[in-house]
């Protein structure tokens, strides 16, 4: 509840899994068991601490949010990701959801173009001993080619359309989620099997625009 204190935060956390994830049908047990696990209030300003486990999004300063815990989950259920599977996620803000990433994939590729973010969610995350998250500073409309393909894609910042570097940038059977839109943005699951590309609208969600060289407008 908004404006509650931490208290003790494995309790917060188990709490917080129980009655804002599991009530609105997440069920994948990996992605539950990886929100139980992740500290979240170790992503928000020390000033949000008691708010660490609202159902809803929060500043994390330079003009971005740590999203929604229910939004994180339904995320990272919906790309179906697999203990050996290999992520790239553009936009790694705090790092709250390239944790949660990190816990179900074998590797996790984060893209930041906020310099000041990258660096502080990378010291963040080497605390928390993730070993294996490779952190880039750059624009992430682009993606990172270098490492390409992956399994999945996750896209924590709205282009206008669906971008198609990082489409070409999927395996074959790779999927991505993208909230996609201006002023009304909705999730987008894109799945690729050979030269066919499948789009799959879910929910209406408000995610910072997209910004970089493409910025989702060609």
């Amino acid at each position: 509840m908004k404006g509650e204190k931490v208290g003790d935060p494995d309790e917060k956390r188990a709490a917080m899994v129980k009655q804002q994830l599991v009530t609105r049908s997440v069920k994948d047990g990996r992605v539950l068991e990886a929100m139980r696990k992740v500290p979240r209030e170790r992503f928000v300003r020390e000033k949000d601490l008691d708010l660490a486990f609202y159902d809803g999004p929060l500043s994390i300063g330079c003009g971005q949010t740590i999203s929604q815990p229910y939004i994180v989950a339904y995320m990272t259920e919906a790309l179906g990701i697999g203990p050996e599977d290999r992520v790239l996620e553009i936009g790694t803000g705090c790092g709250y959801q390239t944790a949660v990433l990190a816990e179900v994939a074998a590797k996790v590729y984060t893209i930041e173009i906020v310099e000041e973010l990258a660096e502080r969610s990378k010291i963040l995350l080497t605390e928390l001993s993730y070993t294996n998250i490779h952190f880039k500073t750059g624009d992430g409309s682009l993606g990172w080619p270098e490492h390409a393909p992956y399994d999945a894609i996750m896209v924590t910042a709205a282009p206008a359309h669906l971008p198609d570097l990082l489409i070409e940038q999927l395996a074959e059977g790779g999927r991505m989620i993208v909230p996609v839109g201006r002023y009304e943005q909705y999730l987008e699951l894109v799945t690729k099997h050979g030269d066919e590309i499948k789009k799959r609208g879910l929910i209406g969600v408000r995610f910072v625009p997209m910004t970089g060289c493409v910025q989702g407008d060609q």
